[in-house]
């Protein structure tokens, strides 16, 4: 295949997928999410919309600095000053971009601008120009160009690339084209900008219709290169295109398709539960190729046709997106050099230090739990991820609780602060109710419990329990998790988790 024949991977998990209501990501956890981007292969990062908060700006300059291998990009309205923050974080990179975008629509230019199309062809070309003269690499997005007549987006394209855009993205913003009607868009544009060879052609797919990765495939099939979105298809509103699905229906299909990317796809499945475990959202059990039930066959006729030869209802291979071979178990007999090795296969790489304390936790689960699998590994694995990317501010010490049909819940809490550690007890209408409030008559953070939900990590009446809750202060949402088989402990845990991202992040926000 020849260079044409790639199609570049943009994520922009950390910058659209954030946008997602109920998710807010320390630099910590961004970092986190980027090295796993790095690993999984794409060409580019989205960081970040350096412009819109401390906080964002921040993260874009520490992935900027750390991660080298791909191009790392930030957002920028056509604003100068969005322009010149974008540099700012973006300048210790490796291999930087600037992308700036513009609404390109009527109804966007009239009742969001309130400018005229001169006026946003202007703008525009200058932004280009601005951006140009920080960096080489330049992206150019009219916002909702699916929507945007045709003539007056051939004209915004082309004045763009003159300006000095390297690509131009597409960008179906509001989920409103089907897959026959965008290829034909795409086919267009390649035909009436007569410049358009010398820039990247993009395309930036919402999913409010379902069709942002069958859109992404089709403008693909009529010479788009670069194709963005985010893991697990987060994003404003219904999502983005999901890039595990445009990934591997390019994979899949290259009899069709005739392209490739440069995706390690063993990493994909890694990928997905990382985002899934930092950001609070799960994978839906029947989400292609990362759902619980991808690979899982329960009509009898699939499973007789699965056990005499996969590829009669497979059309992949689990091991291809990085599920695990076997469903090895482990116990408390176990030892380092085998939960090293199954961590590593579950695709964990750790240092010395990390792999002691890894230990450690699981011979403490495994006291308490006779049968350790995989699922129970990685809910140990994100717990112990917390404790190393995110500083506490308080602890939770011990726990204890009574209830019960003709009693009052009561919980005791210790919490270990800045100012040592404090014993309080309260009641509630149930046991973690009496949790909360117990931990909140310690720490005095006044905050809504928006969200809560207990998921049992593997079957059985000894499973881990894994606890997401979502807390709302002043109109901005937090998410915490916290696992254990006691799940007054993991609601405990989550809770305090919650918390502790609050105070950290207000802070970080009040020293900016």
């Amino acid at each position: 295949m020849t260079t044409t024949d790639k199609v570049m991977i943009f994520d922009t998990t950390l910058r659209d997928g954030e946008q997602s209501a109920g998710i807010g990501l320390t630099t910590a956890e961004k970092l986190d999410i980027a090295r796993q981007l790095d690993r999984l292969g794409v060409d580019i990062i989205e960081a970040g919309f350096a412009a819109s908060s401390p906080g964002d700006f921040q993260a874009v300059r520490a992935i900027a600095a750390e991660v080298r291998r791909p191009i790392i990009a930030s957002l920028a309205r056509c604003v100068p000053g969005d322009i010149d923050a974008a540099w700012e974080a973006l300048k210790d990179a490796e291999r930087p971009r600037i992308h700036v975008f513009i609404s390109s629509s009527d109804v966007h230019i009239m009742e969001l601008l309130r400018k005229n199309p001169e006026e946003v062809m202007e703008q525009a070309v200058a932004s280009v120009e601005r951006a140009k003269g920080y960096c080489d690499d330049i992206e150019f997005s009219p916002m909702d160009a699916t929507r945007t007549d045709l003539d007056y987006l051939y004209k915004l394209v082309e004045s763009s690339i003159d300006a000095g855009a390297t690509t131009v993205n597409i960008p179906d913003t509001v989920g409103y084209a089907v897959p026959k009607e965008f290829a034909e868009r795409i086919r267009n544009i390649r035909q009436n900008v007569p410049n358009i060879g010398q820039a990247a052609l993009s395309v930036h797919c919402h999913n409010d219709l379902g069709n942002a990765a069958p859109n992404s495939i089709a403008a693909v099939m009529e010479g788009a290169r670069q194709v963005e979105g985010c893991i697990n298809g987060l994003g404003e509103r219904a999502g983005n295109a999901s890039l595990e699905e445009v990934i591997m229906t390019i994979e899949t299909r290259k009899d069709l398709l005739g392209v490739h990317t440069d995706i390690d796809t063993t990493q994909i499945y890694r990928t997905s539960r990382l985002v899934s475990d930092i950001t609070g959202f799960p994978v839906q059990p029947n989400k292609a190729i990362v759902g619980a039930n991808a690979f899982r066959h329960a009509s009898g006729i699939h499973q007789d046709g699965v056990l005499k030869q996969r590829a009669t209802f497979e059309i992949m291979e689990p091991q291809a997106v990085g599920w695990p071979s076997s469903a090895l178990v482990l116990g408390k007999l176990s030892g380092r050099a085998g939960l090293r090795a199954r961590l590593e296969e579950l695709g964990f790489q750790l240092t010395p230090d990390q792999l002691n304390e890894a230990f450690d936790a699981f011979k403490d689960l495994a006291d308490r739990k006779r049968e350790v699998a995989d699922a129970d590994l990685e809910a140990l694995m994100a717990d112990q991820r917390r404790a190393r990317s995110e500083p506490s501010i308080y602890n939770l010490d011990h726990v204890q609780v009574s209830c019960g049909s003709h009693e009052i819940p009561t919980a005791t809490v210790v919490i270990t602060g800045p100012d040592g550690s404090v014993t309080d007890a309260a009641t509630g209408t149930g046991p973690v109710d009496a949790v909360y409030q117990a931990i909140n008559r310690v720490i005095e953070v006044p905050n809504k419990l928006t969200e809560f939900r207990v998921d049992a990590v593997t079957e059985g009446i000894d499973a881990i329990g894994d606890v997401t809750i979502r807390i709302d202060r002043n109109g901005q949402s937090y998410v915490g998790r916290g696992s254990d088989t006691d799940i007054i402990v993991a609601s405990a845990k989550a809770y305090m988790n919650a918390l502790n991202r609050l105070l950290i992040m207000e802070r970080a926000h009040a020293d900016a």
